[in-house]
């Protein structure tokens, strides 16, 4: 359970973040904050920022200016209750784990770092993974699952650490129709749990249905807040110059509350 002081604050808090690689900007004076419980999406052309603005939530890359506050506090004070699935590729595949032994990573925040896992925590890594419909490989090496099924075992490693908040970057790129499905499933049963989720997502077609509230970013904060009135044409025109006749046909489908044909 959390203090009532920490669950009045905001649950993602950006704050004049600006982040580079080396001279070359790639976030500038990010001013974002995620208060409500539900489905958010971080949205924006290809090399527009949307990952590294997780991965600055997140510690893993340096910030040039401004801060991130978690429950109104510093990451470190708060990190056992945030989980992570990170892209499909930038994970080592060939590493001699099994599933279960990755999924089991999800319970080691809560042990310290003296504890080995137990039948408590097995018990809650399975648990994670029938959610995902993957409990029948818990034996088999990482490598040898498809692109899909790995999604979903990060997932359940997300899932095993019963966090509150959950970063998800493109959880569905590359991913067959049946782990689609399957992902979404658990991401709507979190939202239904009171559960923040926040994934970088490429699909504007799939947005306007999926998410709560939406961020569109390129580079810079174009637009955040409620999905319906972030994507609208002009925003997406902002975003993705150079696009226009799609984003046309997008903001319709949007106004329509409905997906693109």
């Amino acid at each position: 359970m959390t203090d009532s002081g920490a669950s009045a604050c905001p649950a993602v808090e950006f704050h004049d973040v600006t982040v580079a690689y080396g001279r070359r900007p790639v976030l500038w004076n990010i001013d974002l904050v995620i208060k409500a419980p539900g489905l958010f999406g971080i949205l924006g052309p290809n090399g527009a920022g949307k990952s590294t603005l997780l991965k600055a939530a997140l510690g893993l890359v340096p910030l040039v200016g401004g801060r991130v506050t978690l429950f109104g506090r510093p990451l470190a004070e708060v990190r056992s209750r945030i989980g992570y699935v990170p892209q499909r590729e930038t994970v080592d595949w060939d590493f001699p784990v099994n599933v279960m032994d990755v999924v089991l990573m999800g319970t080691y925040a809560r042990l310290g770092w003296w504890r080995r896992p137990g039948a408590a925590e097995r018990d809650r890594a399975r648990a994670a993974l029938e959610r995902v419909g993957l409990v029948d490989l818990a034996g088999r090496q990482i490598g040898r699952l498809s692109g899909g099924q790995q999604q979903r075992v990060f997932l359940a490693r997300a899932l095993a650490q019963d966090a509150e908040l959950y970063f998800l970057d493109e959880p569905l790129a590359g991913v067959d129709v049946r782990s689609q499905e399957r992902i979404f499933r658990v991401l709507d049963d979190l939202r239904r749990e009171g559960r923040l989720v926040v994934v970088v997502h490429h699909d504007l077609r799939t947005a306007a249905d999926w998410f709560d509230g939406a961020a569109l970013v390129d580079m810079r904060l174009v637009a955040a807040g409620p999905t319906a009135a972030v994507l609208t044409p002009e925003n997406l025109r902002r975003t993705y110059a150079g696009h226009i006749d799609v984003l046309d046909e997008l903001g319709r489908a949007v106004e329509r509350g409905g997906r693109t044909a």
